[in-house]
C-alpha cells in the first residue's frame, strides 16, 4: 500500500507501536547510544540518504492525536498506523483496515469498532470465499492489492480526509 501510494505522488508516512518494553532502535556501542547515555534527550543522526531523530523520554501512547502530531510538519497526505486499535476503535474520524488470523480475532477486533471501516485484510482474506463480511469488503493481498489502494483513495477524496490517518 505504501509503495503503490507513494509511487502515485502520495505523501506517505506511518507508525508503528512496537509493543515490546525496552524497545529501541538504537543500538548498544553506538555513538547516538553513548550520548543518550551520557543524558541527551534529543540526537540527530543525519547522512545524505536518511535522518533519524531519537528523543529519549517517556511519552504516553493512549493520545493518538499527540502521536500523529508527531508528523504534523512533514505536510502528509496520509497516514497509516499499525497498532493502537483501542485508540482507533471508537474514532469516527479514522478510517480502519481491519486485519485479523481468523473469525474468533475479526469478532473481537470488529466487536466495539466504529466506522469508516474500509476493509478487511490479513490471514482471514486468504481463508475466505465471500467478497465480503458484514457488508465490509474483504481483500487479499497482495492479489487484490491495487483494489485496496483504490478503497484507501476512495477515503482520500471523501470530505477533507487528506487530513486523517488510515489504520
Amino acid at each position: 500500500m505504501i509503495s503503490r501510494l507513494s509511487e502515485e505522488g502520495y505523501k506517505v508516512g506511518s507508525i508503528k507501536h512496537v509493543h515490546h518494553e525496552g524497545f529501541t532502535m538504537d543500538r548498544e556501542g553506538t555513538n547516538t547510544w553513548r550520548y543518550a547515555k551520557a543524558g541527551s534527550k534529543v540526537i540527530v543522526a543525519i547522512s545524505p540518504e536518511e535522518i533519524d531523530i531519537i528523543k529519549k523520554t517517556r511519552m504516553a501512547l493512549n493520545d493518538l492525536d499527540r502521536i500523529i502530531a508527531l508528523l504534523e510538519d512533514e505536510k502528509l497526505d496520509i497516514v497509516f498506523i499499525e497498532g493502537f486499535h483501542s485508540l482507533i476503535a471508537k474514532r469516527h474520524d479514522v478510517p480502519k483496515i481491519i486485519t485479523a488470523k481468523d473469525e474468533n480475532g475479526l469478532e473481537r477486533t470488529l466487536e466495539g469498532t466504529v466506522g469508516p471501516i474500509i476493509a478487511i485484510a490479513g490471514v482471514i482474506a486468504k481463508n475466505q470465499a465471500n467478497p465480503a463480511y458484514r457488508n465490509i469488503p474483504i481483500i487479499k493481498v497482495p492479489e487484490e492489492g491495487q483494489k485496496l489502494v483504490d478503497l484507501v483513495k476512495d477515503q482520500l477524496t471523501q470530505g477533507n480526509a487528506a487530513e486523517k490517518p488510515v489504520k
